[in-house]
């Protein structure tokens, strides 16, 4: 009897359009489904883990289809709700599905053949158990360091290496820079426990009075009581005594305040026994209050009761709400109401800097019910929350059963099973669009999707929305409900705009900082109150000139000059990280009179340190917050008043909540409003009223001082009245006018490559194609504002597609043009990228 034949659908985590197709050994059959990870072979010599996307028994067209190699898991690792979304992506960001896969699964989930692997140092050479393949193996090792997967499969002449490497390494024969089946390794930790012998009353009590008969085995007596005193503490929480639990072996060293010695004496008379126990990465939590105990305000009932009502009728609802106006209350009930229904609550936000204050607050309410999702966790860290959130049965409440997941962007893209609440806080925020590497997708849009996938509510907040979002409000595509006032009775911060070129022939400067804003900031410092100070640029100065003949260091592979860094006595470039040390004369003149111009964060801090001594100053911008936890030091020390002053970029505008802060200065408002983009007066307006929003939000009046050379902008008189429904007419029809989203879609594609004749004459080939295709709607070619960015060149067009026309049949036309010119051998070297909604 013949038996059947099935080959499987495999997609890579590759920049390749569709999926490959293999051939499913016999051993598999009837183990292979869709989500799991596949080893299989590609091209001459590589080997990738992929995911299953289907089983099925139609033939390929291809020859010699290649076999899967081994199968990794045991159930899925992604699910099917989670898949559409992925397709979606792919589909409206105009990207190919491998793409999707490698920035949305964990790096820990994934395996290529890079991995390199060695002799371990420690192995005795015993080969007898081993199989002919495996002593093969060992014995090409013994003549290499170190060598990778591929490498090894041609050396030991093994095609199937994969099943043989993970055999050696549980043998402990071969060591990996990384696990080869899985990387991801759980955590253990090592915990003591009396033996059967003596786990019981009468025999501990016993064993207490035969030791301490001997002086000899005091250390001994008095760990065993401070192990016995640690159960004590353990029973307010069990009920009763238990001596089989175990505990910490390193909780029960600092305890007895005794040498690791005194511990191994005990195991060996058999008192103690160890075991190696399975534990989280992530920490553990205690609710500390209830949410019943969060008492709204009439207009925050109001606002909730809206909301409800709207969810009837519409999946999507607005919550526009001034800054500090209690939206964060709000969105707390609602998590409440639907962590009650069993279901799952996604609260994405737009920084990590937002989310160590906002999870302190949640898990205030929600204890371990709530994980944390973001880029700054390792990649085992990423594995332990994406397997909580897929399969949440696993895990009891004790151990974390996550029901409330917080994060950025890329929190979006885990494996949710029973979504019952989206909320986007922030929604306005540009940091919601990924840039780079695709898919450029917008976190706020496609959390919107994803909602619909999950048939589910998204609640968007905000204090200044996007005009899209409160366009497709206006047009009762989503519902809208307005907060207008701040919470307990507090008031909106007075705003006063300083005129600096006024200020300056009037000798009422100090450095970049006018008197006025000096003035207050004295006056908040005297009074124990807290200082907000605004600068969109980091570094220390802007760039290094010279007086002579107008030379500027530049980088030599971007096209933008060099930023002083004072800590490192650094040039550094901010696109690719190139640094040189402080020039002490001119390249091209080398005359010595140079002069730094500009100023960034750095030299706002060091002019605050000069000027007020006694001040603690706290800077957070990139520079600040690389590691893990320095995003959480900096807003912890100044939420507990441990500095006074905060100097920050675009970080401390979003959404941060500061029950002292009465003075905001924002010392250049002219970069937001002069920045050559056709959302640059919507995002000025934004960023200034969200920055001024950090002032006076408890019982402290708040002041915020805006300096401009400009005040009589639009924008800033906007900003001073609180006037967003002004601004969005005056925007509306601006974008109506010079047809621009919300009432048009835009696709930019860029051309990129390392000479800047061959982005030319590429662009030239191009734009007669697009001219033709959409004709009249085709911006471009231009060179950006930064035209060469890390040795690569880039040439811009933007295209204009109406909302009455089929999205996807113009996309469809776009991807054809862009395929047809790849295809030329003379343009494979230049690369085309595409960014839908840029």
């Amino acid at each position: 009897m013949n038996r059947v034949t099935y080959f499987v659908d495999v997609l890579l985590p590759l920049p390749l359009p569709g999926y490959f197709t293999y051939r499913i050994p016999h051993e598999f059959d009837g183990e292979v489904t869709f989500g799991k990870r596949v080893v299989v072979p590609f091209g001459k010599s590589k080997l990738y883990s992929g995911l299953v996307v289907r089983v099925h028994t139609e033939i390929p067209h291809q020859l010699n289809t290649k076999y899967i190699l081994e199968l990794v898991d045991e159930r899925p690792i992604i699910s099917e709700k989670q898949f559409k979304l992925w397709q979606w992506l792919s589909r409206y960001y105009m990207c190919n599905m491998g793409e999707v896969m490698a920035i949305a699964l964990p790096s820990a989930l994934k395996i290529t053949s890079e991995t390199k692997i060695m002799l371990n140092p420690g192995f005795d050479g015993d080969i007898s158990m081993f199989t002919p393949r495996e002593v093969g193996v060992v014995e090409s090792l013994s003549y290499h360091y170190a060598v990778t997967v591929d490498e090894m499969a041609k050396i030991a002449g093994v095609q199937k290496i994969i099943p043989v490497m993970k055999s050696l390494v549980e043998k402990g024969a071969v060591i990996t820079d990384e696990e080869i089946r899985d990387p991801y390794k759980p955590k253990f930790d090592t915990y003591l426990s009396l033996t059967e012998s003596f786990a019981n009353e009468k025999a501990f009590y016993a064993l207490i009075d035969e030791l301490g008969q001997s002086k000899r085995n005091a250390k001994q007596v008095d760990l065993l009581l401070s192990f016995f005193m640690q159960l004590q503490e353990k029973k307010g929480e069990l009920g009763a005594l238990d001596y089989t639990l175990p505990l910490p072996k390193k909780a029960v060293l600092e305890r007895a305040n005794v040498s690791p010695s005194r511990i191994e004496i005990l195991l060996k008379k058999g008192v103690l026994k160890e075991e190696k126990v399975k534990i989280s990465r992530l920490g553990s939590y205690d609710s500390q209050d209830q949410v019943e105990n969060i008492c709204l305000s009439k207009d925050q009932h109001q606002a909730m009761e809206q909301i409800l009502s709207q969810f009837e009728t519409q999946q999507t609802v607005l919550l526009h709400g001034v800054t500090g106006s209690g939206k964060t209350e709000i969105y707390i009930k609602l998590i409440d109401k639907v962590l009650s229904e069993g279901k799952q609550v996604l609260y994405l936000l737009p920084e990590i800097a937002l989310t160590s204050q906002i999870v302190n607050r949640l898990r205030r309410y929600f204890g371990d019910r709530v994980g944390v999702y973001h880029s700054r966790f390792n990649e085992f860290e990423r594995v332990e929350i994406w397997n909580r959130v897929l399969y949440p049965d696993d895990f009891s409440q004790n151990e974390g059963k996550y029901q409330l997941i917080l994060g950025a962007r890329s929190a979006l893209l885990l494996p949710y099973q029973d979504l019952g609440l989206i909320i986007v806080d922030e929604e306005h925020d540009a940091s919601y669009k990924q840039y780079d590497p695709a898919p450029r997708y917008n976190a706020r849009d496609s959390a919107i999707v994803l909602a619909n996938i999950h048939q589910t509510k998204i609640l968007l907040g905000t204090a200044t929305p996007s005009l899209e979002s409160y366009y497709n409000a206006k047009q009762g595509k989503y519902g809208l409900v307005g907060l207008t006032k701040r919470y307990a009775d507090s008031t909106l911060p007075e705003i006063w705009l300083v005129d600096l070129v006024h200020a300056s022939r009037q000798k009422k400067m100090t450095g970049h900082f006018s008197h006025f804003l000096i003035e207050h900031i004295e006056q908040a410092l005297t009074n124990k109150e807290q200082v907000i100070i605004f600068q969109n640029r980091r570094g220390f100065a802007l760039r290094l000139l010279c007086n002579t003949c107008q030379t500027m260091p530049m980088c030599v592979h971007c096209d933008v000059s060099l930023t002083y860094h004072k800590k490192s006595n650094l040039l550094k470039c901010h696109y690719c990280g190139y640094a040189i040390e402080v020039l002490e004369e001119c390249p091209s003149c080398h005359s010595k009179d140079m002069e730094m111009k500009g100023f960034g964060t750095e030299k706002v801090e060091d002019f605050l340190q000069e000027r007020f001594p006694k001040a603690e100053i706290a800077r957070l911008d990139l520079d600040t917050t690389r590691s893990k936890t320095a995003y959480q030091k900096i807003i912890s020390d100044f939420e507990n008043q441990q500095s006074d002053i905060l100097v920050g970029t675009q970080m401390v505008t979003k959404g941060l909540d500061f029950d002292r802060v009465s003075v905001v200065g924002i010392l250049n408002a002219d970069n937001l409003l002069t920045y050559p983009d056709f959302r640059s007066f919507e995002r000025a307006f934004q960023t200034l009223s969200q920055v001024s929003g950090r002032a006076g939000r408890k019982q402290i009046p708040g002041k915020v001082v805006i300096q401009s050379y400009n005040t009589a902008h639009p924008a800033l008189e906007y900003v001073v009245s609180n006037d967003y429904p002004a601004m969005y007419n005056h925007q509306l029809v601006e974008r109506q006018q010079f047809r621009y989203p919300p009432f048009i879609r835009l696709i930019k594609v860029t051309l990129k490559h390392p000479k800047e004749e061959w982005v030319n004459a590429a662009a030239q080939e191009l734009t007669p194609i697009l001219q033709t295709t959409f004709p009249g709607r085709v911006l471009g070619p231009e060179f950006p504002l930064v035209s060469r960015i890390q040795n690569q060149y880039l040439k811009d067009f933007w295209i204009k597609l109406e909302k009455n026309k089929p999205l996807d049949f113009e996309k469809t036309k776009l991807s054809a043009i862009i395929e047809k010119f790849r295809g030329q051998s003379k343009n494979k070297s230049v690369r085309v990228v595409v960014n839908v909604d840029p």
